[in-house]
Order: C-alpha cells, then structure tokens, then sequence
C-alpha cells in the first residue's frame, strides 16, 4: 500500500515538472488550470477575483430563487380578456426589492437630481423637472383630494408610503440612477475609491459624476476626469487601480422585474409543494382563496389594502377591515414566503414589459419578457466609447413632458446594425418589441392588418400622436383623427400588476395584468425594482451539493 502511495507522488511529480506542485497545478484558485501561470501575480498578468464566492445580496432587497411555474391563470376569467392563459415558464434567480419605492427613497434622488444639475441651470433645467412625479393624479372633478395633492409625496406622515404619480419612464430612470449609487458604495467601500467621493459631488466639489458603465469602459472619464485624485488604498497597486467586472465588485444594474419575475415573485410558491399551487392555481400571494386572515391570531383581518366594496375603501371608522382608505405604509402587512411585501394591493406596480395579449412562449419559455432594444456603446473617433459631456439628450413624451433620455458623464448607446445580427439565427434587428406579434413577421396575413403609414406597417392600429416642442419651446401637439383606429396597442404601452387600494380584490390575484402608455401616471401604479443574479441558482444548496458528493 504504501509503495504504491509512493508511485502516485513520484508520478505526479514527473508529470507536474516545472509546476511548482500537484495542489498548486490542479486546486489552487490562483494558478491556471489552463496554461499553470500564476493568476493575480505581482509582477502582472491575468488579474481576477479568486476569492469571489457569490453575489451579495443589494441594498433593499431579498433573494429571490428561481424555478418553474405556472404563469397565466387557469382558473375562471370572469373578465373574459383572454390575455393571461396559462403558460409553463422558468426564471432565473433574482433580486426584487422587498417593498415599493417609497416617497422617501424618490426624494432622495430628487434632492440629488437637483443638487448635481440645479433646475436654474437653463441647460439643467429639463432633467429635474423631467423627474418629478406627477401629484395632479390625486385630482377628481367630484372628490376633494387636494390633502394627498399637496402633501402625499414630501409630508414625513407619507414618508414610507409607495410614490405614485410616477410613470414607466420615470420609473426606469430611477433604476439607473440608483445602480450608480449604489456601485459608488461599492467601490467606496473595496477601495478603490476615496472615502466620502460621492459627497463631494453632491457639495459641488466635483463637476462631473459617476457612470457605472462609463467607469468599466473609459474610467478616466469619470467625475469629470478627475477620478486619479479620487482613487482610494487600492491606488497603491498599479495593477489594480480601477475596478472592472472580473474584481466582482459592480453590482449588475437595478432595473423594473420583467413581468415573468413578477409574477413568479409575488405567487412565493416556495412555500408550498401542493400539486395545484405548483399548476397555477395559487389564487393570491398568500396561502388559501379568500383576503382575510385566517389563523388564530388576527383572524379575520384583511391581508392586503384594496377596495371592499362600492364606497367601502378601509371599514367603517374604529374598526379598520384593512388599515387604510389610500395607500397604506409599506410592510403594514405580513410579507409573502420570498419576503416580499404588498405583492396584493396597496398600489400596482409597473413591469418592464411590452403589452400584448398573447404571451408566446413557443419561441421562449426561459426568462420570457418582451421588451428587447438592443443596443451598443458608441465609439469615437479615437477608438474609445463615446462619453456624453455637456451634451444631454431630451425626448418630449406624448403627453409634453420633457424627460432627459441620457445625463452628462453617461455613454452613448446607439442601436446595433446589421454588421452585429449579419447571420445571427437569435436575433435580427435592434428593436424586437414587436417580434412575432406587432411586425410584419407575425403573421402570414399580416397585410390584412396593417394599413399603409408613410413607409411602415403595423397590425395594432392604435392613435399615432404627433408631439413635439418648437424653437420657443412651446409644445406643439397633432392628433391622430383617423376615426378607423381599433386598439390602443402598440409598443409604448407598459404592463402593470397586482392591484391597488382602488381595485377590488379580483385584481390582487398575480397572473392579472392590465396595461397603460408609459408615459402616463394615476395616483395607484408604483414601482419597485429588481436586479439579476449573477452566478448559482441557490445560495444555500451550493455547499450541501458539495458535501454530498464528497
């Protein structure tokens, strides 16, 4: 036994040769198993986070494990829309956060917004107001609401109340704004940025600000060309100065969850393992089909905030059905078994998606969302990625809100060409909103769908809205008059899901949806948001799969 242990090693040892050992060629994390280089040497070469074990969990949210389900409906549908039929899907693990965004979370990029790029700044002026929710929803020609108009979104008594008001647009653009927040935190914190480098832009102290993407392609463009002076201990290692995606530092971006992500999110089925749950027949967030209570303690209290009835919005007065008469404060119910709060009622919640009412899950039934705008960074004269400066992009909405498309500091994205999809069987073209249902590659009769419009086609025939601003500024609208319009579908009209304190309980169940042009807000559609998991499907069954093979 033990000569042949003795053969192993020397073997092993002839073989190895000029490797320093058979645990250093074969297990250690810091030499290639490809070529046996060292990996993150001090004298240089390949560079890279050995040490990375999982993502960590995003500031304001939880984990959400992906799987299979059921998504549509499969019970009766009363309304007869026919735009939720049951479909088999799966997703991918993810991250959502564990409330709406509150009024208190939109003032804080508010604030920021107009610190960075006051409003009395001409050149300025169009991206804070471009922001700001819009409080007129609580307005009603019948109804005296001008409380919630005046103090709903900046009175600390609504201060962890979900901000409404805000429409699709403005929504994503939140998104983005608070994934570069959060990866200064990041950087701050791994060192490679000085302590406190984002006050500094917020007191004014720094021209320029913080992309996320703009600091991975061209980080010497950031904070206005001035990061050198603001790089923290990591600066002491010359290889290491600036953090690129291999560090596992950045954070993948905060974005609105995809309607697939929503739904499998708020229907938490990993609490349970009944048969019918599992095919789709989960009524709401909870467990059971009825809105109240039925444990021990607090036994028939309402679990959601919605509308009980013709004039009934909370219960009569000492003696609440659900707590509240408008939106309630977040997390003043038990959450769902993922650790998501108010996935039923309070406000609805815009999703990423597209509105159609067919959901195709013959060309996808892996992550379905139909949405795709895909686009590439757009590079300069010199080679490098295109970084804007002083010059921001406005886009005036249909309804004449001025909205700004990219910030100073942010790279350029312009649509992929030809030259990029040229014998690509996954995609074509840069934009696939329409694809399969909307463009002319839907139908074989589509021709009898469509109607001639200038050079383009479309099967969803819905009011074509000219809106733009002139010289002075002054908003010039021309309306479609065409009286042979059928739809109001077309690829600017969001989903939105979950119910609200003005709906009745038949909206609170997951797989409802209803859709509205992004560019409009009411005084009962939120947001939350969601970011993607990077790496394992599980955080806690990685090590016990491991064990176990052992």
């Amino acid at each position: 036994m033990k000569k042949h242990l003795i053969k192993v090693v020397l073997s092993c040892a002839v073989v190895m040769g000029s490797f320093s050992s058979c645990k250093n060629s074969s297990s250690s994390k810091n030499v290639s198993r490809a070529t046996g280089w060292k990996i993150n040497a001090k004298e240089g070469g390949f560079q890279y986070n050995s040490d990375f074990k999982e993502q960590e969990t995003p500031p304001g949210t939880v984990f959400v494990e992906g799987g299979t389900f059921t998504k549509g409906k499969v019970q009766d549908d009363i309304m007869h829309d026919w735009n939720n039929t049951p479909t088999q899907q799966h997703v991918q693990s993810f991250y959502m956060d564990e409330t709406e965004v509150t009024n208190v979370m939109y003032l804080e990029y508010l604030d920021y917004l107009k610190a960075v790029y006051p409003p009395d700044d001409p050149k300025y002026a169009n991206i804070y107001q471009g922001a700001l929710p819009d409080t007129l929803v609580w307005r009603n020609r019948l109804g005296f609401n001008e409380t919630m108009t005046n103090n709903y979104l900046r009175h600390p008594a609504y201060a962890e109340y979900p901000v409404v008001g805000v429409n699709w647009v403005q929504a994503t653009q939140y998104a983005e704004w608070r994934t570069d927040r959060v990866n200064e935190v990041m950087l701050e914190r791994e060192g490679y940025l000085a302590d406190d480098t984002k006050y500094k832009v917020l007191n004014g102290e720094l021209e320029g600000t913080f992309s996320t993407e703009a600091y991975l392609n061209n980080p010497e463009s950031v904070y206005g060309g001035e990061i050198d002076s603001l790089q923290g201990k990591q600066k002491k290692d010359s290889i290491n100065s600036f953090a690129k995606r291999s560090s596992g530092v950045i954070m993948p971006e905060y974005r609105l969850p995809t309607e697939t992500e929503w739904e499998y999110a708020a229907q938490a089925l990993v609490g349970t393992r009944e048969y019918n749950n599992y095919r789709g027949r989960k009524k709401y967030p909870w467990e059971g089909d009825y809105t109240r209570n039925g444990q021990r303690v607090g036994r028939g209290d309402q679990l959601a905030n919605f509308k009980q009835g013709k004039g009934d919005y909370g219960g009569i007065a000492g003696w609440s059905d659900d707590g509240a008469d408008i939106t309630g404060q977040v997390k003043s119910y038990k959450p769902n078994d993922f650790g998501l709060y108010d996935m039923a009622g309070n406000v609805n919640e815009w999703v990423a998606d597209v509105y159609r009412p067919i959901v195709d899950d013959e060309i996808s039934d892996f992550n379905y969302y139909r949405g795709n705008v895909f686009t590439k960074k757009a590079i300069g004269e010199d080679g490098k990625v295109e970084v804007l400066k002083d010059e921001i992009v406005y886009d005036t909405l249909p309804n004449g809100k001025i909205v700004a498309v990219n910030l100073p500091g942010e790279i350029k994205e312009v649509p992929v060409t030809e030259e990029e999809t040229y014998l690509r069987t996954n995609f074509d073209k840069s934009d696939n909103r329409g694809f399969r249902d909307g463009d002319p590659g839907s139908s074989r009769f589509f021709s009898r769908f469509s109607e001639e419009d200038g050079d383009t086609q479309k099967m969803y025939d819905s009011p074509k809205h000219q809106v733009e601003r002139n010289e002075d500024g002054e908003i010039v609208r021309q309306y479609d008059e065409s009286n042979y319009r059928t739809s109001l579908i077309n690829n600017e009209v969001r989903v939105y899901k979950g119910g609200s304190w003005r709906d009745r309980a038949y909206w609170l169940d997951p797989a409802q949806r209803r859709y509205l042009p992004q560019y409009m807000a009411t005084d009962d559609i939120g947001f939350r948001c969601a970011m993607s998991r990077v790496g394992s499907k599980s955080r806690s069954k990685k090590t016990v799969r491991h064990k176990k093979a052992r």
